[in-house]
């Protein structure tokens, strides 16, 4: 399918690996020339040289922080005008309401929230001036059942559910659409943390840890990055132009809702 997206430009934000860089490559497939960043610039810059030699497409790797002020700069310098921005970070450790105090929440709270907030109300005035854009806001399946033992996560990624229900359909007018990808356990470097801290907690091994989520999810499988990249792509295209402020699950079913 020709998404109708060859020679715009996207940022794309926690792109050296996993999801980040799905949708990356997603795109770079559809012909989009990226800016991606991530904090670790050798991989990141590997990652460029590879998409780029793999896609054709002009790559320019940002290392830095996307979750402060001074790396947000540093990207929207590299491109102030992007067609098309694809939110992500890190999210938070696991653990117990206990465990957390206030500056636990207000680091999640900038990664998960502010940040794609910041990037967002940078890029959506050009957007809207020229009469088309894309974002893609990279949350969590906690938005829509949320996880106990990601408390910091669920409450961050709620907050910026919130704002995009309502800016997404502010900007829509002007031909910009704003979703959300809500994604469930893929297999990158977060579900191995994950499957860690359950086998620490129940002595347990890493196969184990894993099968024992596998049995909780209909898919029996975790996700991939191909397949999270392709659903970004795809909301990133003129094919979605009439998807607004949407949360799409990618999850394999293991939220059991019918909304």
């Amino acid at each position: 399918m020709d998404l109708g997206i060859a020679g715009k430009t996207a940022i794309v934000c926690a792109a050296s690996k996993g999801l980040g860089r799905g949708c990356a490559e997603s795109l770079a497939e559809a012909g989009v020339d990226l800016i991606i960043n991530a904090r670790t610039e050798g991989p990141l810059r590997q990652t460029a040289g590879e998409i780029a030699k793999k896609y054709g497409v002009k790559v320019t790797p940002v290392a830095c922080d996307i979750t402060t002020a001074k790396g947000q700069a540093m990207v929207l310098a590299a491109c102030p005008n992007p067609d098309i921005l694809v939110n992500n970070a890190g999210g938070p450790p696991p653990g117990m309401w206990s465990d957390w105090e206030r500056d636990d929440f207000i680091k999640a709270l900038d990664a998960n929230m502010l940040t794609p907030i910041m990037l967002m109300k940078a890029v959506l005035p050009g957007m809207m001036e020229r009469g088309w854009g894309r974002v893609v806001n990279i949350t969590s399946q906690s938005v829509k059942a949320p996880i106990p033992v990601l408390g910091l996560s669920n409450a961050a990624r709620a907050g910026l559910t919130g704002y995009v229900g309502g800016t997404s359909r502010q900007v829509a007018p002007n031909g910009v659409t704003i979703n959300n990808l809500l994604p469930g356990i893929h297999a990158t470097d977060r579900a191995e943390s994950l499957d860690g801290a359950v086998r620490d907690a129940q002595g347990i091994s890493i196969e184990q840890a894993r099968e024992q989520r596998f049995a909780t999810i209909p898919a029996r499988r975790y996700g991939t990055a191909d397949e999270f990249g392709a659903m970004c792509a795809f909301l990133c295209s003129q094919k979605a132009g009439f998807i607004v402020g949407q949360n799409i699950l990618l999850d394999g079913g293991a939220v059991n809702s019918t909304m």
